[in-house]
């Protein structure tokens, strides 16, 4: 494993904190990518908690000071602005906030998640970027347009939710629809595989410079993940697998709201 993807609004803040007691002091093949720029709020009602973006300057400094603090690291590797949907700054002043804690030297690469194409194409007038994280999946391919834009850029793209098999918006689901698992299941017994390998084994097949982050909760959950990419579909398998859903890179949806289920990367 070389990649360990969190965030700072995940806990909030205790999967830093985990990671840190886990693996400091971190191997050096191993990078750590955070995000910043979500709060987390209480429930309201019976709604779920909410969490909003926020592009503040002074709040996103803080948010990567203190992600460094809590995993123990002077640099970090990857810091994600989280989102680009907040409203209480520009999209460029929060890119040119994560550019200047790169200048300082807190900051190694610079990330960016759940942006449009758009977006991303007017945060490399700013500062280079070196991955682009999005929701896609096998049935969830909105997002089609910023994988192919992140490609275009020469920055990794980083699918989150990656095993899902339902719509946008809902909870992470790796049964999914019926008609998604007549496709799926039969490539996965030709393989001795399950189905969540086989859209991760279908993710990496589509180029090098994918990167799926899948969640996971136990030891033999990440080596079942891990051994996804031992997999080679052949061309009748990414064909049947492509038929699942269609993209729309021409024109883009836009990425999931700021106000989002704790589900949501």
């Amino acid at each position: 494993m070389t990649l360990i993807d969190t965030a700072d609004v995940y806990g909030p803040h205790t999967n830093e904190l985990l990671i840190r007691e886990a693996l400091l002091p971190y191997p050096e093949h191993l990078v750590i990518a955070t995000k910043g720029g979500f709060v987390r709020g209480g429930p309201v009602g019976p709604r779920p908690t909410l969490i909003d973006a926020i592009g503040n300057a002074t709040y996103l400094r803080q948010c990567a000071y203190l992600s460094a603090r809590r995993l123990g690291v002077e640099r970090i590797d990857l810091y994600y602005l989280h989102s680009g949907r907040a409203k209480d700054a520009s999209f460029e002043d929060q890119v040119g906030t994560l550019a200047e804690l790169r200048q300082l030297g807190l900051i190694r690469h610079i990330g960016l998640s759940n942006v449009t194409a758009a977006q991303l194409r007017a945060a490399r007038q700013i500062v280079d970027i070196a991955a682009v994280s999005a929701h896609f999946n096998v049935v969830a391919r909105e997002q089609a347009a910023v994988l192919e834009a992140a490609l275009e850029a020469g920055a990794v793209f980083v699918p989150w939710q990656p095993v899902s098999l339902t719509a946008p918006g809902s909870p992470s689901d790796t049964g999914g629809p019926a008609a998604v698992r007549r496709v799926l299941e039969p490539i996965a017994s030709r393989h001795g595989a399950t189905i969540s390998q086989i859209t991760l084994a279908w993710l990496l097949a589509r180029s090098p410079e994918i990167m799926p982050v899948p969640g996971t909760t136990s030891i033999a959950h990440v080596r079942e993940n891990l051994d996804a990419q031992d997999i080679e579909l052949s061309r009748e398998d990414i064909y049947s697998v492509d038929s699942i859903s269609p993209e729309r890179t021409g024109t883009q949806s836009p990425p999931p709201g700021s106000s989002v289920t704790p589900g949501t990367q």
